[in-house]
């Protein structure tokens, strides 16, 4: 598996060896030894999550502002942009952001460490989206940066205008938003 760091380098993306013939595919999707290698730390992972999502769909920017999730994420139907925000505040990255095309065809994986925001949006039909976490998902702790914050500028793919759930419509903006 190729291991590359994205302008944010504790943001890794991950493209495996794909085996392919008449017949279909083969490709080993983790493993551990080569996944901690690349971080360059030991990493538990807590809970797999998998969603499906409709086209123009964007969730995020979310966060766990205590019990915060690293996630390696990936799609396995469809295709989405992937972003992912860096929120500690002692960061020189600190604002900034990175995003991926991540598609069923083309496998990639994106690292989203803890102390980022992370948020995708739906570019296909429909899209269906795994990711494994280092802890579990706590709803009194979830936080969530409103996708458009002007302050930092994440080119989103937009056609039109995107479908929103009612808490990331209401997301804060970074410049209030508790951070790490």
């Amino acid at each position: 598996m190729k291991a590359t760091r994205l302008a944010i380098p504790d943001v890794i993306l991950f493209e495996p060896k794909v085996f392919g013939d008449d017949r279909g595919f083969f490709f080993e999707s983790f493993n551990h030894a080569q996944f901690e290698e690349a971080i360059g730390r030991k990493v538990s992972f807590a809970q797999d999550n998998h969603s499906k999502s409709a086209k123009n769909v964007l969730r995020g920017l979310h966060y766990q502002i205590q019990q915060p999730q690293g996630k390696l994420v990936r799609v396995v139907a469809g295709e989405v942009f992937d972003v992912a925000v860096d929120i500690r505040k002692n960061s020189p990255t600190f604002g900034k952001w990175v995003g991926e095309t991540l598609t069923a065809e083309n496998k990639k994986q994106v690292w989203v460490p803890e102390g980022f925001a992370h948020g995708f949006m739906v570019l296909s039909d429909s899209a269906e989206f795994l990711y494994k976490t280092t802890d579990y998902y706590a709803p009194q702790h979830e936080r969530c940066i409103v996708w458009n914050d002007t302050s930092l500028k994440v080119q989103w793919p937009l056609q039109g205008a995107p479908i929103l759930s009612a808490k990331d419509a209401q997301g804060t903006p970074l410049a209030l938003a508790e951070v790490f």
